[in-house]
């Protein structure tokens, strides 16, 4: 008993002697520019905004910097829908229901850091045969058997193997924590773009309903001329024609508007039978927004981050699988007691144990742990090619909502100056028409070119906001980097920090 005792003292340190088989790992490195082609100072209504504001100049990572987004928008009914989407959206639970089985996962793989203990007890009462050969007649009568056990398995953790278990499903938890994120973030902005579609049609529905009213007096007034004798049949038709078809397009408005309110219920998880948003045409004008460089993204994207824990979960892959390589040592343990009574039970004859080490090595499986290990260095690669692809596609969104907000501020200078044009023009040719100077196909073509610019000038307002909103989302939105993940310690903070330094992946 002593000898084995000491045995097993013996091997026990080296649980914590262990050492790590596999590679070490080093975050990606990814192609960065020192500054965004189109840099914030070129783009008017973009940039750093004076203090007071909800957008100022900060560092990204700074996690009180415009949590709530959406606020800097201006729009109480915005943001009364925003901060309904993380309560209701099924899609976020769904997502936030894998974190948390992510979080569990990570205390299931460090169980095996610790020893399984089991218990057992049986009793029975025994009697042998009398006509069972040599049997003693001072067995024939019943006896009892009473036994309670304890029984202990380790394996020690020599090539860390449990421990790049534990890792392994902590960076996977970490990943999840920021797929939670990405998925807020996306359902954040996809009802921004949906609201403000909506107020953008609001718009558009208050410019036809103005237009038909204008367009029914034209008619009006073609009528009393033609009464008059001062104008001919064709100008009434052509005037009936030019209402007709702004009635028309004033009607088909509401298809558009109607999906867009249906869309906004199902992401505050509502029946869409059940919401409706009373029409506000759309004002507010794009919000100041800081950009910052693009080193910044690895901080603020949750899909960045995500991806980058993956790279690490996939590390991790490896080692285990070369672990598969080397002998594993486990460490057992037995003890009870037995008796035939409970009077004898616990008596020190009655007790028994046992105790011991094993040690096993695979010698031949047919090239299985080759296979495993080449696969999981392919997956390593996969995690590492996604996660620059990533990287490269969160450039490529920042670089094109800047671009549109810089060539849209243009664009609007512009519409404003065509509109104005527009409606000089219709006056001009209105007078000329009153005055007999010209005939009423001039008119309704001057109608048709301002009115086109009106809606110009609304459609490319739309398209700023959503533009800014898309910006928004592809700096990372109000994300703090937050990527807890202890499942017995839920209370405590764990900030991700990325860094653009990094090497190739090394074995030791």
């Amino acid at each position: 008993m002593r000898s084995r005792l000491l045995l097993l003292l013996a091997s026990s340190p080296l649980a914590l002697a262990g050492c790590s088989v596999g590679p070490d790992y080093v975050k990606p490195t990814t192609a960065i520019s020192p500054a965004y082609k189109e840099q914030p100072a070129q783009a008017p209504g973009i940039g750093s905004a004076a203090d007071g504001t909800l957008w100022k100049p900060a560092r990204p990572s700074d996690p009180t910097i415009a949590t709530n987004w959406w606020e800097a928008f201006g729009d109480p009914e915005l943001s009364s829908l925003e901060e309904q989407v993380g309560a209701a959206n099924q899609d976020l639970k769904a997502a936030e229901a894998r974190y948390r089985e992510a979080r569990a996962l990570i205390g299931y793989a460090r169980a095996d850091e610790f020893p399984t203990i089991g218990v057992g007890g049986d009793g029975a009462s025994l009697k042998n045969s009398a006509d069972a050969p040599y049997s003693p007649s001072r067995n024939l009568r019943a006896t009892g058997d009473l036994a309670l056990t304890t029984d202990l398995s380790y394996e020690v953790d020599l090539w860390g193997r449990i421990h790049r278990e534990v890792t392994a499903a902590t960076a996977n938890a970490q990943a999840s924590a920021a797929d939670l994120a990405a998925a807020r973030l996306s359902l954040q902005a996809e009802l921004a773009l949906d609201y403000f579609n909506l107020r953008s049609d609001d718009a558009l529905q208050r410019l036809l309903d103005d237009t038909v009213t204008s367009y029914a007096e034209s008619l009006q007034l073609a009528q009393v001329r033609l009464d008059r004798g001062a104008a001919p049949a064709s100008d009434v038709a052509q005037a009936k024609s030019q209402l007709d078809t702004a009635q028309v397009q004033d009607t088909d408005i509401g298809v558009e508007r109607a999906q867009f309110e249906h869309a906004i219920a199902v992401l505050i998880g509502k029946p869409p039978a059940s919401f409706t948003l009373a029409p506000a045409p759309l004002k507010e004008a794009p919000p100041t927004i800081p950009v910052g460089v693009p080193s910044d993204l690895l901080q603020r994207r949750p899909d960045i981050a995500a991806a980058e824990r993956r790279a690490a979960q996939a590390n991790e892959q490896i080692g285990i699988a070369v672990s598969a390589y080397y002998p594993s040592l486990s460490l057992s343990g037995f003890a009870g007691a037995e008796g035939t009574s409970p009077a004898n039970w616990f008596d020190w004859p009655s007790l028994l144990w046992a105790v011991g080490t094993s040690v096993s090595e695979t010698i031949f499986d047919g090239g299985r742990r080759d296979a495993k290990t080449d696969a999981a260095r392919a997956d390593y690669d996969v995690a590492i090619a996604n996660y620059r692809q990533t990287t490269l596609t969160a450039f490529r969104q920042v670089e094109d909502n800047l671009a549109a907000l810089r060539i849209l501020d243009r664009e609007t200078r512009q519409q404003d100056e065509a509109v104005g044009s527009a409606k000089t023009n219709l006056d001009l040719f209105t007078a000329r028409y009153l005055g007999g100077r010209d005939s009423y196909l001039q008119v309704t073509t001057a109608q048709t070119s301002y009115l086109q610019n009106q809606r110009n000038a609304v459609e490319i307002e739309r398209r700023r906001m959503k533009a800014s909103v898309r910006l928004v989302k592809a700096l990372g939105g109000g994300w703090d980097g937050d990527l807890s993940v202890e499942p017995d310690q839920a209370h405590k903070r764990s900030v991700f920090t990325q860094t653009t330094a990094g090497q190739e992946v090394s074995g030791h």
